[in-house]
């Protein structure tokens, strides 16, 4: 098919991000020959891939008939989903408000202001809980409101089913292992679905702050890999899914992407450096010598510079 000279609306941007052999970075940590692959997803409009979760939730929405001309959306949210949901909306018409906890960067929060959101912050204590609890109140509270439901809207693993796994099956249909952070639990979940239906052996492994390391069993806590680790299992992670469990803690995180922006001048955001620090472990582990990994790097890292993760 030729490829379109120009489009005409923001959804057309969301999607067809590249996948990314990081060569430079592979050789600095001793892993020159491994076939390893990451999607860009700060390639979409706003800058992550909570912008095709916002898009898929919100055209569920409008097809359900819950959001129509002059509705509200309210949505918890950790940063990213209400920035490409603040985005989206933003171009149909939608007033926005965001519940998230005050833990997370001014960058983050500066982002949803500047697409028109209105923000309230809850305790970053009680993390997306929190957030969740206020954002059901405002639902009450505020007629012709609707929640996006991030955490249990089945439209936000199919979406990534239908593009970003689709995607990552036509780029690299070599892939052995796929590699994922665990936020709403539906990125990973979709993309093991799409990949699955063409390759039953898929290892699918997830990632999660081992401050809060819920996946494998253990208490909820604070942690400061923003994007990840919600401190509970959403309904939109298919739990059956996954093969292995990684725990990463917050300085390795910091370091792999401070390394990984310094040698490949690509700037990405703290969830990404989790991610590679799971699949750094894998790829010095000669039992997956051989493998093709691809792992998705979520967001950019300009909504972290506050943080002190570049220092």
């Amino acid at each position: 098919m030729k490829k379109k000279k120009f489009v005409s609306t923001i959804e057309e941007l969301v999607s067809d991000t590249p996948l990314y052999h990081p060569q430079r970075w592979l050789q600095e940590q001793g892993v020159s020959q491994a076939r390893f692959f990451c999607k860009l997803e700060n390639f979409n409009p706003s800058g992550s891939v909570k912008d095709r979760t916002a898009l898929g939730m919100i055209l569920n929405l409008e097809e359900k008939g819950l959001l129509k001309k002059g509705g509200t959306i309210i949505e918890p949210t950790s940063g990213n989903t209400g920035i490409g949901a603040a985005s989206i909306a933003s171009a149909r018409g939608y007033r926005t408000i965001f519940t998230l906890p005050d833990s997370m960067s001014t960058e983050r929060r500066n982002l949803l202001k500047a697409y028109g959101a209105e923000l309230v912050l809850t305790p970053g204590a009680e993390g997306m809980k929190g957030a969740i609890s206020k954002a059901q109140s405002l639902l009450k509270e505020i007629p012709n409101s609707v929640s996006l439901g991030q955490f249990t809207n089945q439209a936000n693993p199919a979406y990534h089913e239908k593009t970003t796994g689709a995607e990552i099956w036509r780029d690299c249909p070599e892939i052995d292992v796929f590699v994922g952070g665990v936020g709403t639990g539906g990125t990973l979940t979709g993309v093991a679905r799409a990949i699955l239906k063409h390759k039953a052996d898929l290892e699918v492994v997830a990632v999660e702050p081992d401050k809060s390391a819920v996946l494998s069993g253990e208490p909820a806590g604070k942690h400061g890999i923003q994007g990840i680790g919600a401190g509970f299992i959403p309904e939109t992670l298919d739990f059956d899914l996954i093969d292995k469990i990684l725990k990463v803690s917050l300085d390795d995180a910091a370091e792999m992407t401070r390394s990984f922006v310094r040698s490949e001048g690509l700037l990405l955001g703290i969830s990404s450096g989790a991610a590679l620090t799971a699949c750094l472990r894998l790829l010095h582990n000669p039992q997956y010598s051989g493998k093709t990994f691809v792992t998705i790097l979520p967001d950019s890292g300009d909504r972290y510079l506050s943080t002190g993760i570049f220092d």
